[in-house]
Order: C-alpha cells, then structure tokens, then sequence
C-alpha cells in the first residue's frame, strides 16, 4: 500500500492523465496493424543461442523471428533461452537456434480485430507473427496488446482475478546465475529480489538479457545491485485497466500486488491479456 502511495506522490499527473488518455484511446485501436510492432529483428536457424541473446540484449526486445531462405519459419524468445539453454546449463556458443526456437510460427492477418489477437494470444500461449498477403509485416506481443484492449468492465475486472499469487523471490546476495536457472525451470519472467527480509527490487529476464548476455558480463555477480529499484506495486483491488497503465508509463511488464504492506501476487502484461480476452 505505501509504495502505491509513493508512486501517487511521485507521479500524480502522469498517471492520472494517462489513465484519462488510455480510456480515450481505447476506441481509436480496433485492427492489429493499428497496435503492432513493426520492426522485425530476423536471425538464421544456423546461428548460436549466444548471438540471438546478444543481438535481443543490445535491441531491447524479447523476441527474434527465424528465417530460412528469406522465409520466417519460426521465433525464438527470451523465455526460449532461460528454459532450454540456461536452466539447462547448456553453452550458449554451442547450441543453436533451430534447437529451441519454436515453430510453426502462430501467425494473424494484420486486418484481424484485437480482441481476436488478444484470444489467440492466450490460447496460443505465444507471441503472434502479423501477416498481410503471405508477407510478414510485424509482431504482437503482450505489453502491446495491454496498451489498447477494450471492452473490459472496470467495475468488476481486478487483478486480484488474474494475478500469480506464488511470488517467487530470492535474497540480493543471491547469484545471476541461480536466479537465471531458478526463472528458466519455474517457466516465470522475473524474481523479487529481497534485502533483510523486505522486497527491493525486481530482476527480469530481460535485465538477464540486456545487462549479462548482450556483455558477456559474468553470471556470478550478486544480483542484489542488478536488480530494478525500487520496486513498483499496486495494492490489491485495482482495475485492470489502471495496472496496465502503470505498466504502460512506467514500461514494466510485471507488476506486483500489495495488502497491508504484504506482496500477495505479481501480475504480468500476459494476465492482463487473459483479462481482456475474457
């Protein structure tokens, strides 16, 4: 509760107006070409895991599309990495992408109407490669998916719905490398960091991607000066549409949930996405 008020305190206007704007924007987004990111990173199935961590590091995205011969035949993802590679403790020099990449691609005409994005998203369990005409033409993922959903009863949709109640955590002496194996064999995005006792901060997948693997920076550094700081909360009870605009304003993708001053859930821009899809 007191870091939802710190974060009022801190950004009163923003993210009041920004709520205001979210809800008027709403109606101006209806088509997925409207929403989706255009700007398509490719990488060859022959590449190594550790080129594609580099290259997704430097660029700031979770995401690669895989061609063949000028064709996309599939996408590998930072959660490809944790799962399959790290959590594995296999050699990212090593191992190529076509081993983990995942394939057929889970395509969606860029025409289609968002909600049906959003749909296909949660039964797909993926990112959703944006066609026109057999060319591929962008990419949607979740955090652009919150940013423009309608059709979501504020009223009656909290994240207290949607919401991971299993918060996962790790004390800030803890290494890089544990949390990274940890993240990869739990299947999750992210670990609230901890120091004597009380959450500080929040480490990432892609804090793993753009600090350690695009740097070659050594695995074993304590996490505890890596992590994201301070951490940002929400109290239990807020809409759906207020936790995706401070995910929005403040370009997070998980958000964990407070009472009485108590963690009790982590929502991320997926579960938002299972929200409006309802």
């Amino acid at each position: 509760m007191g870091a939802a008020k710190t974060l009022r305190k801190e950004f009163p206007s923003v993210l009041d107006s920004a709520y205001e704007q979210y809800k008027q924007d709403l109606t101006r987004y209806k088509l997925v070409k409207e929403i989706m990111s255009k700007n398509i990173v490719t990488i060859t199935p022959e590449a190594t895991v550790y080129e594609a961590a580099r290259i997704m590091g430097e660029k700031h995205i979770g995401s690669l599309i895989v061609e063949k011969y000028d064709t996309a035949v599939g996408i590998i993802t930072e959660r490809d990495l944790l799962s399959e590679v790290l959590a594995q403790e296999k050699d990212l020099r090593a191992e190529k992408v076509e081993k983990i990449m995942s394939y057929p691609l889970v395509t969606i005409c860029s025409t289609a109407k968002i909600k049906e994005a959003a749909q296909m998203m949660v039964n797909e369990k993926g990112r959703l490669a944006v066609f026109d005409c057999g060319k591929i033409m962008g990419v949607i993922t979740a955090s652009d998916l919150i940013r423009s959903l309608p059709e979501v009863d504020e009223t009656k949709v909290r994240v207290d719905d949607f919401m991971t109640k299993r918060v996962i955590t790790a004390d800030e002496a803890t290494s890089v490398k544990s949390i990274a194996k940890t993240m990869g064999e739990q299947r999750i995005g992210s670990v609230i960091i901890m120091s004597k006792g009380q959450p500080t901060g929040i480490f990432t997948e892609r804090d793993l991607l753009t600090t350690f693997l695009a740097n070659a920076k050594p695995l074993e550094t304590s996490v505890g000066t890596q992590a994201s700081s301070p951490l940002v909360t929400v109290p239990s009870g807020t809409s759906v549409h207020k936790a995706a605009v401070t995910m929005a304003v403040k370009h997070i993708r998980r958000l964990p949930i407070s009472e009485k001053g108590k963690l009790v859930g982590i929502v991320t821009a997926r579960d938002l996405v299972e929200a409006y899809a309802k």
